[in-house]
């Protein structure tokens, strides 16, 4: 009975907001929808003013975080030194159906990194080909990392990224991690920049409430020259964005390409059923299940545990991208069609959490 009564006041919302959207339009003249009428042209320019203007605000708030407020973050965390170091690190990987050539590329960059950050490093691969697991030991047996490197599989039945992501929180929960160990998430497209460890894991010392942090990604395309300078642009405007939100320690997605987290997130029961089992309620349709936007369900759930969210500018990571079609044009609609899908289905219940969780500027982005 509360099922019914949840969906009928949904769709009692639903209404009074298009009933109320329907009226504001008919108080407004008819030749503001007429297209050869100076009110229409008024009424388009007024939306590309707010567009270009919330763009513009990303701009320069962008600006003033990478050149002003950053280095000095940046300055504070290197006065800490030893006293930012955290007690251990948890490296994930999450593969599937990841060609051979990418893999070795991911697994040497993260064991290289694993070897070379210093702390007490175990990287986690969350697997479901005997293949992928054979060349990952391959790869460790040639690289040979010290004693305080250590190794740990997970298999899974390949069921998707999201019980990837699970298994491997639960096998780092295995290893009791204390206060102080931080867990990154890596995609199984992943290259790691040489540094990206040492760059990234002093941050939660600083900042005691960061729950997340995402770094800064570069891509390479597998596919045309426009497909390839699209991703280019759409990753400096994610760059910029990135950097604005950061000014108010509320990055909106957890990039699943490379997060880090704290390990006492990550190993949350209620963090772990977020990422596994999120899933939308429709008011017509009922319950399902989420597939994609594993990064936006680990966001929401670090903002409703009380987390906060943070980005490093400076600390980068390589992908591999592979359209999904050869088409530009259909290869690019698919995208865009995936990430504003994404975010469509979260903001509503983002913006429940109130202004006083997620902040102003936050909830008019």
């Amino acid at each position: 009975m509360s099922k019914l009564k949840h969906v009928f006041l949904q769709a009692a919302g639903w209404l009074l907001f298009l009933s109320l959207l329907m009226g504001l339009a008919l108080l407004l003249p008819a030749s503001t929808f007429d297209s050869q009428s100076k009110n229409f042209i008024f009424l388009i320019g007024a939306v590309g003013i707010w567009r270009y203007s919330m763009g513009a605000t990303h701009f320069f708030r962008g600006m003033l975080f990478l050149y002003v407020v950053y280095p000095h973050l940046r300055r504070k965390v290197r006065k800490l030194g030893k006293a930012a170091d955290p007690s251990h690190v948890f490296l994930m990987v999450t593969s599937f159906r990841i060609d051979a050539l990418t893999t070795a590329q991911v697994y040497s960059s993260v064991i290289r990194e694993a070897i070379e950050c210093g702390f007490p490093t175990t990287v986690v691969c969350s697997l479901v080909e005997m293949s992928d697991e054979l060349l990952v030991k391959s790869l460790w047996e040639k690289m040979n990392p010290p004693a305080h490197v250590k190794l740990d599989f997970v298999r899974i039945a390949g069921t998707g990224k999201r019980d990837g992501l699970a298994f491997g929180f639960r096998a780092i929960s295995r290893h009791l991690p204390d206060d102080r160990a931080v867990v990154a998430v890596i995609d199984g497209d992943t290259v790691l920049a040489e540094g990206v460890v040492r760059k990234t894991v002093p941050w939660f010392q600083l900042f005691g409430n960061v729950g997340g942090l995402t770094t800064n990604e570069f891509c390479e395309v597998r596919g045309g020259y426009i497909m390839s300078e699209w991703h280019k642009l759409r990753f400096a405007q994610r760059h910029i964005n990135m950097c604005s939100m950061a000014l108010s320690k509320r990055v909106l997605t957890m990039t699943g390409r490379m997060s880090v987290f704290r390990a006492s997130v990550v190993t949350d029961p209620g963090f772990i059923a977020d990422v596994e089992s999120d899933s939308l309620q429709h008011w017509r349709l009922g319950r399902f299940k989420f597939l994609t936007g594993d990064d936006k369900s680990s966001w929401f759930s670090l903002m409703r545990l009380g987390y906060d969210t943070f980005y490093v500018p400076d600390a980068a990571i390589n992908t591999v991208e592979h359209p999904p079609e050869k088409s530009f044009i259909k290869a690019s609609r698919k995208l865009m069609f995936r990430w504003y899908g994404n975010n469509l289905r979260q903001n509503s219940r983002a913006l429940g959490l109130g202004v006083r969780r997620l902040g102003v500027f936050t909830s008019v982005v």
